[in-house]
């Protein structure tokens, strides 16, 4: 079969558009909340017109069992708003290029990765939800700290959520054991456990009994606590003084990638001040300069600047120690 000078040049030209679309588009795996990635996902691609994203959206958990059993044979392009305990795996981490996106050097050396494999754009961090009303009904003193809810006056008013299935549950318990080391840490969740009237398995759900007042306080974390204020609960939001434990959400390139280019610049955009901007209308921790923490966050009581509160966790330490603390956490607590 012979083809025309100008079928042929049409043939090649088709391939070339091909060749481009290919190029142009790139799969992300991400951990976000669906509504959050959906959002994100949109703004992305007002900056990015020209790029095409496959989004495959699960939990921390289950992705990081997909990722480590793909690891021969990745089919993804960019890791976005994976959690930086899941992130450090050694299993996950071979699987990562260092990349220096354009605007790094702005983000605190805290927030990335020492071989440049991730840089973390978002997070989220503890936070107490207390109840007013019950708080004032029982002449009991507003909370500081995670030590004033070992006072016996909060004996059966506190509720948490359990670790070994929540996320927040377990930076709560990792942070206390980090910044007291682990002797006094124990020792610690003895004292706080005779006041603690359940455990909970959702993250949230702590700071929605606190609010409904079936209980004074509710260890959450901060969004949560922000959103319950914004629906006219009557709670106070708290960030512990002895620091906020936290998780970050991190974003790297896929060294088995074939689209790095555009992977690139969808990196390149996620520390963007147009990405910042979005970042806020979702997450308390964002480490981008170039947007702004909205009034209702801090009118709900954040501090300007979350960074000054947040408890410096090793989130290496964290991911390794992870098994043992929980299964000793059950055996103590677990009821």
């Amino acid at each position: 079969m012979h083809l025309t000078k100008r079928s042929a040049l049409a043939a090649l030209a088709a391939v070339m558009l091909s060749g481009t679309a290919m190029a142009n588009t790139i799969t992300v795996y991400t951990a976000y909340e669906e509504d959050e990635a959906a959002a994100f996902l949109e703004a992305a691609k007002k900056s990015l017109p020209d790029i095409n994203v496959n989004l495959l959206r699960l939990s921390t958990g289950d992705l990081a069992a997909r990722i480590i059993a793909e690891k021969a044979n990745p089919q993804h392009d960019v890791l976005w708003g994976f959690a930086v305990t899941s992130m450090v795996n050694p299993e996950i981490l071979e699987g990562l290029e260092a990349y220096q996106p354009v605007g790094l050097d702005q983000v605190p050396e805290r927030f990335r990765d020492a071989d440049g494999k991730w840089f973390a754009v978002t997070g989220y961090m503890a936070a107490l939800c207390v109840n007013n009303e019950r708080l004032q009904a029982r002449g009991m003193t507003m909370p500081t700290s995670w030590a004033d809810l070992t006072d016996p006056s909060f004996k059966g008013e506190v509720v948490m959520p359990n670790p070994a299935s929540s996320g927040t549950g377990y930076i709560q318990i990792n942070s206390l054991l980090q910044m007291m080391g682990e002797e006094k840490g124990w020792e610690f969740l003895d004292k706080l456990d005779q006041n603690v009237a359940q455990y909970i398995k959702s993250g949230s759900r702590p700071c929605n009994a606190a609010s409904a007042g079936e209980y004074t306080v509710g260890a959450s974390f901060a969004l949560r606590a922000v959103k319950n204020i914004e629906e006219g609960y009557p709670i106070t939001l708290v960030v512990p003084s002895e620091g906020a434990g936290n998780e970050l959400e991190a974003n790297a390139l896929v060294a088995a990638s074939k689209n790095k280019d555009a992977a690139k610049r969808f990196l390149d955009w996620t520390l963007s001040a147009e990405a910042a901007n979005v970042y806020y209308d979702w997450k308390a921790i964002v480490t981008v300069p170039g947007g702004k923490m909205p009034e209702r966050f801090t009118s709900a009581g954040l501090p300007d600047d979350v960074s000054q509160v947040l408890f410096p966790v090793d989130f290496k330490a964290a991911a390794d120690d992870r098994s043992r603390i929980i299964q000793k956490w059950q055996e103590k607590y677990e009821r």
